[in-house]
């Protein structure tokens, strides 16, 4: 997983911080830092941040399930 976050629209809300510490804490009161490539424990809780970010400044790359086989359709 691969996490970007536009820091231009970030408004250090902290609710990834508050969600997901473990990839993304604040450093004083405006400035985010993150974990770029955060473990894949951490994907349920990085994409609840991701879900709860008021101004969507936070984008995630799966590029294991884009790449997912698809289901075989029936004969």
């Amino acid at each position: 997983m691969r996490v970007v976050v536009d820091l231009s629209r970030c408004e250090g809300y902290a609710q990834c911080a508050f969600l997901a510490p473990e990839a993304f804490r604040m450093h004083g009161e405006e400035a985010l830092l993150y974990d770029p490539n955060p473990d894949d424990v951490l994907r349920d809780k990085v994409l609840r941040a991701t879900a709860a970010c008021p101004v969507q400044a936070i984008l995630v790359d799966q590029p294991e399930a884009r790449h997912a086989p698809a289901e075989a359709s029936p004969p």
